[in-house]
């Protein structure tokens, strides 16, 4: 059922992206400027938020309205245009096994010696502008115009929170790691994940569709439990995997000294010595594979990586728990299940 969801916004995608010189004459404006954004959003990607938002929506009404799939790629842009201020803010040059907006522009900027700005400067302006592209892709879709402007205001509010979510990341970063709580992280998670990533985009699917509010709140109650969910396994992706998997460096997390559940937890069971090397570890300015090879011994050694997992299927199971009573149409409802568990790996 959802690859089939999956299948049509590919589909939609590339439709859009065939036709956005036409809709907003990016090319004349600016042909690097057109350049890089085509680029940018033709890249592969799991599209977790236009499909939750059309299984949101397709569990509570009868017909596929006009635009539906077009509306769904505003969360796609809105995505977009938050890793490229996020690869910025975490000096990534890596996205999804390629250039980072960044750097592609850098690479644009290489014969110009002496301009007084950066690929990063452009990227910041590139993200804006996918922004504006994103609110107005959501306008795509033919429903009634009260459930069309409360939806909307579901995606203004994910994309403050998750703004919200990241300057909270920030400052976070500069809290000693010992009086970090597990309220901090989850609040982090709540934030900068579960609400744009899985609540708002099913919510807002349900809104646009008529469903009643209860039934919203419900489903928006399952998308951030499944939101944590989610974000404590990326965290794992993210220690764990391999470049390959993260597609880049996966030694981001530990060189931007993020306050994962997994350091959490390692620092708060792990002895003197070992809790003095995560400290040295997350407050070093340059990170080596060394320092990651010893940061995923403590976090298995500590019993963390195992806690992570544990949080991961107890949240799950709090999740299903949200939709058990919810009068969703039992296909949409079981698409919506074996979703989460695909992305869970449960």
């Amino acid at each position: 059922m959802f690859l089939g969801i999956k299948n049509k916004i590919e589909k939609e995608l590339s439709a859009y992206i065939g036709s956005i010189n036409k809709l907003y004459a990016l090319n004349k404006l600016s042909p690097v400027l057109f350049k890089n954004i085509k680029e940018f959003i033709c890249r592969d990607g799991k599209r977790v938020r236009p499909i939750l938002f059309c299984i949101g929506y397709l569990g509570f009404s009868k017909k596929i309205p006009s635009g539906l799939y077009r509306s769904a790629l505003s969360l796609e842009l809105l995505h977009d245009f938050m890793l490229v201020h996020d690869d910025i803010i975490d000096k990534s040059d890596q996205r999804r096994g390629k250039p980072a907006m960044h750097t592609l522009l850098r690479s644009s900027l290489k014969q110009n010696k002496k301009i007084k700005f950066k690929g990063e400067d452009l990227a910041i302006v590139v993200g804006d502008v996918m922004y504006a592209m994103a609110l107005d892709a959501f306008l795509s879709v033919k429903e009634n115009m009260l459930r069309k402007e409360k939806a909307l205001k579901k995606l203004f509010l994910a994309a403050l929170y998750t703004g919200s979510g990241e300057f909270i990341e920030l400052l976070l970063g500069i809290k000693p790691i010992e009086k970090v709580t597990q309220k901090d992280i989850y609040k982090i998670y709540d934030y900068k994940t579960a609400n744009y990533t899985f609540a708002s985009p099913l919510a807002m699917g349900a809104e646009l569709a008529g469903a009643k509010p209860l039934q919203i709140k419900k489903l928006y109650s399952y998308g951030m439990l499944l939101g944590r969910a989610f974000q404590i396994k990326d965290d794992i992706i993210g220690t764990f995997g391999t470049v390959k998997d993260i597609g880049k460096s996966n030694l981001t997390d530990i060189k931007e000294a993020k306050r994962t559940l997994l350091a959490w937890y390692a620092f708060n069971h792990a002895g003197k010595k070992d809790r003095l090397i995560i400290k040295r570890i997350m407050e070093s300015k340059v990170t080596q594979d060394a320092e990651l090879i010893k940061m995923r011994s403590i976090i298995t050694d500590t019993g963390a990586l195992a806690y992570a997992l544990n949080q991961i299927k107890i949240l799950y199971g709090q999740a299903s728990k949200q939709i058990q009573g919810l009068q969703m149409n039992q296909k949409y409802k079981q698409a919506l299940d074996n979703f989460s568990k695909k992305i869970l790996g449960i």
